[in-house]
């Protein structure tokens, strides 16, 4: 992206209404990148504000649904769809208030550290796969980044907690961080399956290898992943505070938890972070368990609808991957809806002991049996009943080269490879199809990209190819 806004900067200078200023914009220029950088700002914003309305006038229909009600109904014609908004307004007037005692500075930028952090994690989530992915930044390492960035929401939490000087403030802060940092253990344990299974933390390459029919999709893979799936939703829900995970919020105990003290607009914002995370870890779920960008049916593939014909199909194809993960993830978020205007609230205890007693060990557990099962039944999926396209043989992160490998006179050479040689040597090197079985072994085993570049230094080595 950041080289077709440079080329087309260039294009714009070197025409004839500014030909005579004599400006050239090369390919690699960093204009580019901050241009391409902006809009990914601009949409992932968008993204997290405009789905907080969404989602806060679904919340509101639901939960009345569920409670015989209405709902939202004067604001915004019969079913109140300007309700949210009117309420935003509102928070935008209202006085901005901060107690006596209180830490201004921390007091002031808490929500934001939290809104950041919610949103962050939507940098390296991507939105349709293929040759040309639909991802802010597209990272070989993604789902760490994720998983990561996620957890960073609570320093938020805890800032506003500590800085508001209030007693139940800080209650809430505690149970908030002993509550996350406890369900990140097996949040991490069951996003680890997936990545055993496709043999890349890249979520690109993990959805790509769920291409086709729905019984490709992870969820289905083996009945160990369909468990860690529930165990996944379950460990999400509480990561991102809701119901009957919010103790850190509690009404019946704290008065409002963490942000009792708020009002305004930074109160909003503790909002919109909330909602912008449930976003997040739902679509999340979706690239690692149902498919990511891939619909029951590849109906993108059936109608031709792929890069190999040409861009403009590529780009359809793109755009109904993208609106499968909005989907799920609007799915996904309805289901939390749902579970918090149905089951009730526990207590602190409980929920400590539902994360180290029940969700860390199933966790291991089905990491385990996921291992036994790819060793075992390497080559299958749908629970062993069907056999793997061939795509979930082969990891191709679509990476450059190694780089500057270390030579050790005890062990064989290894080649230097430079920039200028990265393409050549990419171009020589062994294919997963040519490296034939024992490439599909490695993959199925979980050895993870480390070795593939280890053989492809010594594909180099013994080619003798030198600088």
């Amino acid at each position: 992206m950041a080289s077709g806004i440079n080329n087309l900067l260039d294009w714009l200078l070197s025409s004839w209404l500014l030909s005579g200023l004599g400006w050239s914009i090369p390919s690699d220029s960093a204009v580019g990148y901050v241009v391409a950088a902006l809009i990914h700002i601009v949409l992932i914003l968008n993204l997290v504000a405009v789905g907080a309305l969404v989602f806060i006038w679904l919340e509101r229909k639901i939960s009345g649904r569920i409670q015989d009600r209405l709902g939202p109904t004067r604001v915004g014609g019969k079913f109140g769809w300007l309700q949210t908004l009117a309420d935003g307004l509102k928070l935008i007037t209202k006085e901005d208030l901060m107690p006596d005692g209180a830490d201004g500075f921390l007091f002031k930028i808490a929500p934001y550290v939290s809104f950041a952090a919610s949103i962050a994690a939507f940098i390296a989530i991507p939105f349709a796969g293929g040759p040309y992915p639909w991802i802010a930044q597209h990272l070989n390492t993604g789902v760490f980044f994720v998983v990561a960035v996620l957890g960073l929401e609570v320093f938020g939490v805890i800032l506003a907690g500590y800085s508001s000087a209030s007693k139940w403030s800080l209650f809430g802060a505690m149970r908030e961080a002993a509550q996350v940092v406890s369900y990140e253990v097996p949040l991490g344990m069951c996003a680890v399956v997936p990545v055993l299974i496709a043999g890349s933390m890249d979520m690109v390459v993990i959805g790509n290898q769920q291409a086709g029919l729905f019984t490709n999709w992870f969820i289905f893979h083996d009945p160990a992943t369909f468990i860690t799936f529930w165990v996944y939703l379950t460990c999400a829900t509480a990561s991102v505070n809701r119901a009957p995970f919010d103790l850190a919020e509690a009404e019946s105990e704290l008065v409002a938890g963490f942000h009792t003290e708020y009002s305004g607009l930074r109160w909003s914002f503790f909002f919109m972070a909330e909602y912008g995370s449930m976003l997040s870890v739902s679509i999340l779920a979706s690239v690692l368990f149902l498919g990511a960008w891939n619909g029951p049916i590849p109906i993108a593939s059936i109608l031709g609808l792929t890069y190999e014909n040409g861009e403009l199909t590529g780009y359809l194809g793109n755009l109904i991957g993208l609106t499968n993960v909005l989907f799920k993830g609007v799915i996904g978020v309805c289901v939390m809806i749902w579970i918090r205007w149905t089951l009730p609230r526990l207590r602190i205890d409980q929920v400590m002991a539902t994360c180290l007693k029940y969700c860390t060990p199933i966790a291991a557990v089905m990491f385990l049996g996921a291992v036994l099962w790819q060793y075992n039944l390497p080559g299958r999926t749908f629970f062993g009943l069907l056999p793997a396209p061939t795509a979930m043989f082969a990891v191709d992160e679509g990476w450059d080269a190694p780089r500057a490998a270390t030579v050790e006179p005890a062990r064989p050479a290894v080649v230097d490879v430079r920039e200028d040689h990265e393409a050549d040597l990419w171009e020589a090197s062994p294919t997963p199809k040519q490296l034939g079985g024992r490439a599909r072994h490695e993959v199925n085993s979980g050895i993870g990209v480390g070795d593939a570049s280890h053989t492809h230094n010594q594909h180099f080595a013994s080619q003798g190819r030198r600088d």
